[in-house]
């Protein structure tokens, strides 16, 4: 009687540690998660490996078509090939007085591998961004080398609960007083290099929220292991 109560109180240790964790999950996101609109910005695609027994081999992010992009350029990632594909438009675009035909639909990335318990950033500066939404919608497909395809390709739907495979969204805000976003150029080397260095800060602060929630996580997970093992103890007391 006194192992059954013990294991059953391990087993309901174990279970509600599982079940906080699961809220830990990192899922396929935009880094920074928003900029300016009607501006270029250089942003992170973030990509984390969920599986301990497999790696992931290739991210595809689709651009949204109702919302084009005159400019998107990946930066170069040791180890990785980048392959921009691009549509033509049904009606041009006039930017910066340049007429422009086409536009990026779809960058995917292959040749690297994200191992398990590891994360890749994949760096690209687009721009023009819309002026007239508050936000832009990237369906992006993850891939494993055991053929498992992940499709991070649902919406959330205001007043809803987070889907279980949530696209990434970059929220898109108005320029600061004073500000004119709007006639900006893409960013340049110093630029791109302060970006990296925000990406750097940003990471090391995910990180420390991170460990943070695995601490939290052990801690609770021994509170309630112990409160079972007290119960287990206490019942055979009284059944002597």
């Amino acid at each position: 009687m006194k192992t059954s109560r013990v294991s059953f109180a391990a087993a309901l240790a174990a279970g509600a540690v599982l079940a906080l964790s699961g809220t830990a999950f990192a899922h396929v996101s935009v880094q920074p998660g928003e900029a300016v609109k009607g501006g270029y910005a250089t942003i992170n695609f973030k990509v984390p490996n969920e599986r301990d027994n497999a790696s992931t081999t290739q991210l595809e992010v689709n651009f949204p078509v109702d919302q084009p992009l005159t400019s998107v350029m990946p930066q170069d990632i040791p180890g990785w090939t980048s392959t921009v594909e691009k549509s033509k438009l049904d009606k041009p675009l006039n930017v910066h007085g340049k007429q422009v035909n086409e536009v990026v639909t779809k960058v995917t990335w292959t040749g690297g591998k994200i191992e398990p318990g590891k994360f890749q950033q994949f760096p690209v500066s687009v721009g023009k961004l819309p002026d007239n939404a508050d936000k832009m919608v990237f369906k992006a497909i993850q891939t494993y080398d055991n053929n498992e395809v992940v499709r991070w390709i649902e919406e959330t739907k205001e007043g809803a609960a987070e889907p279980q495979n949530p696209a990434p969204v970059l929220k898109l805000t108005a320029a600061a007083a004073g500000a004119d976003d709007h006639d900006a150029k893409p960013a340049d080397a110093k630029n791109a290099s302060k970006d990296a260095g925000k990406d750097e800060h940003d990471e090391a602060a995910a990180k420390s929220g991170s460990d943070t929630t695995a601490r939290a996580l052990g801690i609770a997970g021994i509170v309630i292991g112990l409160g079972g093992v007290a119960f287990g103890v206490a019942s055979r007391r009284r059944s002597a």
